[in-house]
């Protein structure tokens, strides 16, 4: 796995589902305007103390940071947290809508 090439894509793909600029994130961090921009550019990668934060801002673990069959790894977290609190039949509802749009596909 290229990880420069992974983590510059992942990131810029996370930011964007969260809806926020390169700049605002790095700000958010305590970081220089420009420093997200800089790991998206692939030109520098972030302290293990840093990518811990990333992760943290994104709302997510870093093991799901680092599933490439996750692409929505913040959404699919709180998904997760509101079926804990239903129903078994209204997960089983919800189960059955998803197993149909599967099939759609």
């Amino acid at each position: 796995m290229d990880y420069e090439h992974f983590l510059a894509e992942r990131i810029s793909r996370l930011r964007e589902q969260k809806g926020v600029s390169a700049r605002d994130m790095s700000l958010s961090l305590g970081q220089s305007e420009g420093y997200i921009n800089i790991i998206e550019n692939k030109r520098n990668l972030p302290s293990m103390s840093l990518f811990f934060y990333i992760c943290e801002y994104f709302g997510i673990a870093p093991k799901d940071f680092f599933d490439e069959g996750n692409k929505y790894p913040a959404l699919i977290k709180d998904f997760i947290e509101i079926l804990q609190q239903l129903k078994e039949d209204e997960i089983t509802d919800l189960m059955n809508i998803a197993q149909k749009l599967h099939k759609k596909r």
